[in-house]
């Protein structure tokens, strides 16, 4: 199974995607994790301390990566020149980062520094990448993507089994859920469904319930607002390592079960 968790900046999918991907692990899943996110947090709740988390090099900004299998060499962007269909197969063998609980890490990132140069060939490379985990790679793949839509224009998650949009009890996460939906059939994305995360109150679960049903968007579970998230951010450290049982482990973990179902049968 390949998911793609989305939802607007701030709903929790991070947290989410990073303990997902650790449950299937401990269920004995070969799991690979893709923090395709520019704010590269996927890392802390994956259960990799700070220390480590400090060293990693996202594959966008990688030089080395770059020249070797993209052909970019000095001169060669001013002529639009870079290896279309570069080699991906063995990326995760050389850069994939382990975690706890059989889960293996690929850091992208993105391009933020000035004079870095054309974005184009990091951009081909990820796709390229992203691309083979999805279509050719045996393991579970869960791609944390980018917060918003943007991500669904350039096409990254494209061919996902299934895209998780993660929302709040608030109209902005819910209206960016609807245009999540809409956009993803656009890339060939057919199951998308929601979780509601930061629940406090029976009130926003109905309201959540409502306006899901009403842009006809599944809804796969409900994550009760949890105070131990925030303890656990603080401390730069992964929930499921501080508070193994809390309620939120504990409803992501019913998620995690729906989606075993869902691949057994």
């Amino acid at each position: 199974m390949k998911i793609a968790v989305t939802g607007k900046g701030g709903v929790g999918k991070t947290t989410f995607a990073g303990i997902l991907a650790r449950l299937f692990g401990r269920s004995g899943f070969r799991v690979i994790a893709v923090d395709a996110d520019p704010n590269i947090n996927l890392a802390y709740t994956l259960g990799l301390p700070p220390s480590e988390v400090a060293k990693i090099k996202p594959l966008a900004v990688n030089r080395e990566l770059l020249r070797e299998r993209m052909e970019v060499y000095p001169g060669s962007l001013e002529q639009g020149f870079f290896k279309l269909y570069p080699k991906v197969d063995d990326i995760i063998d050389i850069y994939g980062i382990k975690c706890p609980d059989n889960v293996t890490l690929l850091v992208m990132g993105t391009v933020r520094d000035g004079g870095t140069g054309c974005l184009c060939p990091a951009h081909a490379l990820m796709r390229a990448l992203l691309r083979y985990l999805i279509l050719k790679r045996n393991e579970i793949v869960i791609l944390d993507m980018e917060a918003g839509i943007e991500h669904l224009a350039r096409g990254t998650a494209r061919k996902v089994d299934l895209m998780i949009t993660v929302v709040e009890p608030n109209m902005k996460a819910i209206d960016t859920a609807e245009r999540i939906r809409k956009l993803a059939y656009d890339i060939e994305v057919r199951n998308v469904v929601a979780v509601g995360n930061k629940i406090s109150s029976k009130e926003e679960e109905e309201f959540v319930r409502r306006n899901l049903d009403l842009i006809n968007l599944e809804l796969l579970g409900i994550i009760p607002y949890d105070n131990k998230v925030k303890l656990s951010d603080m401390n730069r450290s992964s929930v499921l390592d501080l508070y193994p049982n809390s309620i939120a482990i504990k409803a992501i973990e019913e998620i995690k079960n729906k989606l075993i179902n869902y691949i057994q049968n």
